[in-house]
């Protein structure tokens, strides 16, 4: 019975969504073709996903370069060149205000003596506003020295500071406007020394205080200030993410500015606090910050190149928005590692990208949790790697995939719910040993356990049969004597150009599957070579990568390697099986690998002297060749009548059914 998992119901799972099944063989297929598993999970996340049904799931990647065509539609759409037009507007207002209402007052006065006065008090007004500065900032420091004449112009400016006080706040605190009335000198005053105790929790962090003591700090700063921040969250790594993300909106936005409109938005900020303290508190903040940031910068720059203009507030709008997109695309990355999904990520892609992005998104992420969930994959500090049962669950898809194509008559392999009995069961029992098929002769099994413990002192009776596991017997059968075999792969350079790999890579995985579950008590080695041999780990096996080879066909060093695997097994029966597409065209001399192309006449003869070292130590060599030319068919010939092996020419697709059927022969043929 196949074991089920259940969990609550959230709004997210998707009854009808990918089987994983299908989601690992389709890994696993990559794996065959040269992938490691790792860059194959990468692959298929970035790629997405269609299933057999023709669902289809948007890969990573296709999420990615929508958000990029997003940002840069923005960038190809607005300008920053006006975002001091819509103050320097209200600033001409607030004049053209003041100086109807100056000749309005001249008209309104009778008594010429008055009038005089005031037309000289008007004339100095006149020439003060003829005299403001251009920019913003220096017109708003003016004007706030300035005595008005007009109520109404008045009231248009102290309404004009403001609002861009408000703008400035809620850019650096968002929402914290909401909670101030209007922006007295009291206000600007709690500003200040809400900002110094938000920099004393930035230098806590900075100075590694412990997590403990830094969270009651912020307990005690949300004491004085929590009605400035109603949403703060409980921790105070998030609040201070929080404040980052805020900050960077300005940071983002002086960067993307030109130097010259820079320094006039400094001005600007300066003219309206009017508070070098408050100045000074925010400088350090934003320093803090900077440092904590794993980035260059709070924010960053944007180039924009379009023709609609932005104001001031619409354009620390638009930088929020730029950051979201590029907080979204980190988030997605993170999946590519295995990483959580914050919980905001699904809302900031569904409100971006639509439904259809999000949906997939939930699937890919389940995807992933699923297969750590079942022990295929693990979570490291680099992401989801494979685990020893994902590697044998890899093994098993390439045997299953080869049984799958040979006829029942000839080989006989099918799926089975349960595994049957290792050969004909015969009279007698044994002690159970390690690896023996667990055929237990319950009798005898009982009767060891109960003479064991008639011969202990009656004390240490037990009134019930107590079993050992020396006690434990099995029935006999007819065994298999054990094998110790090398399997070498060619490496070089020509098996993945002429489309081989996959089929070495396949039948070195079904192979090592086959052994450990059939005939778990012989031994397997890979080894691969190009221009030199190495051995190859069956953990390391799902991982061979088409970039690790090079030119050289070194079978003598492979073979020298393989005697030495085989004399420290011991086995009863030693073979080596060779699948190459290619002659030999490397050797060992001087203890470095020397490769000539075409092959060398010495090349050929320290290979077969090697053959020969095999055959005196009793290895069979067996040669499965994926190409055929006169020079290979020389060789293969020489090799085999030295060794009394076989040679095999066959074709990619039939290598994995002539490997299997001949090592599962050969055991037959050499059952005791």
């Amino acid at each position: 019975m196949s074991p089920h998992r259940f969990s609550a119901w959230d709004g997210t799972q998707d009854p009808l969504g990918p089987d994983l099944d299908e989601v690992f063989n389709r890994l696993s297929e990559d794996v065959f073709h040269g992938w490691d598993f790792e860059t194959a999970l990468r692959r298929m996340l970035s790629q997405g996903w269609r299933d057999p049904s023709g669902q289809r799931l948007m890969g990573l990647e296709e999420m990615t370069d929508r958000l990029a065509r997003q940002r840069r539609k923005q960038l190809e759409k607005y300008s920053l060149d006006g975002v001091f037009k819509d103050i320097t507007e209200k600033l001409d207002n607030v004049v053209r205000q003041e100086r109807q209402g100056i000749d309005e007052r001249l008209t309104q006065v009778d008594d010429e003596t008055a009038h005089r006065v005031l037309d000289r008090v008007a004339a100095k007004r006149r020439e003060q506003l003829e005299n403001l500065p251009r920019d913003p900032g220096g017109a708003i420091r003016e004007l706030q020295e300035y005595e008005f004449m007009d109520e109404r112009a008045e009231r248009s400016f102290a309404h004009l500071l403001e609002e861009i006080k408000k703008g400035v706040v809620d850019t650096y605190f968002k929402e914290m406007t909401a909670q101030m009335q209007a922006m007295s000198a009291e206000d600007v005053g709690q500003l200040r020394a809400m900002a110094r105790d938000l920099n004393r929790l930035v230098r806590e962090k900075l100075e590694g205080v412990p997590d403990a003591q830094r969270q009651s700090s912020y307990e005690a700063f949300l004491g004085n200030w929590g009605h400035l921040f109603p949403n703060a969250p409980p921790r105070v790594d998030d609040f201070l993410d929080e404040i980052t993300r805020q900050m960077a909106r300005m940071d983002s936005l002086m960067r993307s500015l030109s130097p010259e409109m820079r320094r006039e938005l400094g001005e600007l900020v300066d003219a309206v606090f009017g508070d070098p303290e408050l100045q000074s508190e925010l400088a350090e903040l934003g320093a803090g910050l900077e440092m904590l940031s794993p980035r260059s910068g709070l924010g960053s720059r944007y180039s924009f190149f379009g023709n609609q203009e932005l104001p001031l507030d619409e354009a620390m709008n638009l930088m929020g928005r730029l950051q979201a997109m590029e907080e979204l695309e980190r988030s997605l990355r993170e999946v590519y590692r295995g990483g959580t999904v914050p919980p905001n990520t699904r809302a900031q892609l569904q409100d971006m990208l639509g439904e259809d992005a999000a949906h997939s998104l939930d699937q890919l992420s389940q995807m992933a949790r699923e297969l750590e969930a079942r022990g295929l994959v693990q979570r490291d500090a680099d992401g989801l790697r494979l685990t020893a049962r994902g590697m044998r669950r890899i093994g098993q898809k390439a045997l299953g995939d080869l049984f799958a194509k040979l006829r029942k008559d000839r080989f006989g392999e099918h799926t089975l719910s349960r595994r049957g009995q290792r050969g004909e069961r015969a009279e007698d029992s044994k002690p159970y040993e390690f690896g023996d098929p667990f055929d237990l002769d319950v009798e005898r099994t009982v009767m060891n356990a109960i003479q064991r413990q008639a011969s202990e002192a009656p004390a240490e009776r037990s009134r019930v049969p107590r079993l050992d596991p020396d006690d434990f017997e099995v029935h006999r059968s007819d065994s298999l004597t054990r094998s110790s075999t090398v399997l070498m792969l060619d490496m070089s350079r020509s098996m993945p150009l002429r489309g081989y790999f996959y089929a070495a890579k396949k039948v070195a995985l079904a192979l090592d599957s086959l052994i450990r579950s059939q005939y778990p008590r012989d031994c397997l080695h890979i080894i691969g070579f190009s221009d030199i041999a190495r051995e190859i780990s069956s953990s390391d096996l799902p991982h061979l990568s088409v970039n690790e080879y090079v030119y050289g066909t070194n079978m003598q060093h492979g073979l020298m390697l393989a005697r030495r695997l085989l004399a420290r097994d011991g086995a009863a029966n030693k073979q080596v099986i060779i699948v190459s597409d290619g002659e030999p065209t490397a050797h060992i001399e001087n203890g470095r690998p020397v490769f000539f192309y075409p092959p060398l006449p010495e090349t050929f003869a320290k290979t077969l002297v090697e053959v020969q070292r095999c055959t005196r130590e009793g290895i069979v060599i067996n040669t499965f060749m994926l190409e055929s030319n006169h020079q290979l068919v020389q060789f293969v010939d020489e090799m085999t009548r030295l060794n009394r092996g076989r040679a095999f020419f066959i074709s990619p697709d039939r290598l994995g059914d002539y490997v299997l059927v001949d090592y599962v022969a050969s055991k037959r043929r050499r059952a005791a």
